[in-house]
């Protein structure tokens, strides 16, 4: 069972209990429910989309990811420039997958 999610302008293919960094996330619950579900699999094999899913999944904690660096250069003009940068993410692992009614929990699978 799986659901593929779009958030922070990606898409993850996530099933419950999956643990995975998104994009930062501003709300300041321990909860997080995502409800654009692009596309759904219950049974192997099989894809669809529903009328009606939400993903729920609960916080794990925020961060930083690894700084990238930055390099503009224009030739024979003398123009170097040098940026870091550092994404922010929040952790988060997936509880369950509610689809059409049917719920898909972390604990049954």
């Amino acid at each position: 069972m799986y659901a593929v999610i779009r958030t922070g302008g990606k898409q993850y293919r996530v099933a419950p209990g999956d643990v995975l960094k998104i994009e930062k996330v501003g709300s300041g619950n321990p909860t997080v429910e995502f409800s654009d579900v692009l596309a759904v699999s219950g049974e192997p094999g099989t894809l669809a989309k529903p009328s009606s899913a939400k993903v729920t999944a609960e916080v794990l904690g925020e961060g930083r990811g690894d700084k990238i660096l930055v390099f503009h250069f224009k030739r024979k003009k003398q123009y170097k420039k040098l940026q870091g940068h550092r994404q922010s993410f929040t952790q988060v692992r997936i509880k369950a997958i509610e689809a059409d009614g049917v719920t898909y929990d972390a604990n049954k699978n």
